[in-house]
């Protein structure tokens, strides 16, 4: 069975006070709470998730 990559991502932003979207762009992420981590699969849709809410996220290594 071939590895898939992941990432994973860790919410470091309150979404209090931010547009609709960004919010359900996190909880589509799996982020709903300060310092939750989320492992996701590899893919341009999750990377594009990720950089609209980049200044709420970060990569964990």
């Amino acid at each position: 069975m071939a590895k898939k990559n992941t990432v994973k991502v860790q919410q470091i932003g309150s979404p209090i006070g931010r547009n609709k979207d960004q919010r359900a762009t996190l909880v589509g992420l799996g982020l709903n709470k300060m310092n939750r981590v989320a492992e996701l699969e590899d893919t341009p849709s999750v990377r594009g998730m990720i950089s609209k809410v980049q200044h709420l996220v970060k990569i964990v290594e």
